[in-house]
């Protein structure tokens, strides 16, 4: 079997939350949304990689978090204003905030996703990695 045969693509890995070294490997043991916090796994269960590269490394996460929020409420914002074209602070208030609760489980789960498999340098996808 020739390398471009094994390769895996690269989106149902990030949808998923798989390994950015093998894209085989959960990130995570738990489920985005439950009755249980989300839980990352200390290393990949396939090929073994360090999600946690150094003491510290997921900060960053909290500004691609922070980022994608701010991203979110501007959007709800606009979209908001075009449909209702309300000026009601606590209209804008209780929708922006519900669903910013709403979508804190997702921001913390893809702003680890981003952060390992766009924004870690060094870090591959290695195809010989993800066979059986």
């Amino acid at each position: 079997m020739n390398n471009q045969e094994k390769r895996l693509p690269a989106w149902p890995a990030v949808v998923h939350a798989r390994c950015p070294r093998c894209r085989r490997g959960a990130m995570f043991t738990t489920t985005m949304y439950g009755f249980r916090s989300q839980q990352m796994n200390k290393t990949c269960p396939h090929c073994g990689l360090e999600f946690e590269r150094e003491p510290g490394y997921f900060y960053v996460a909290m500004l691609i978090s922070y980022a994608m929020f701010v991203a979110e409420m501007v959007t709800l914002a606009v979209a908001l204003h075009v449909l209702t074209g309300s000026n009601n602070p606590w209209l804008y208030i209780a929708v922006i905030m519900t669903t910013g609760i709403i979508l804190s489980p997702f921001n913390f789960r893809y702003s680890r996703v981003i952060l390992l498999h766009w924004l870690t340098p060094g870090l591959h996808y290695q195809p010989e990695l993800s066979g059986d």
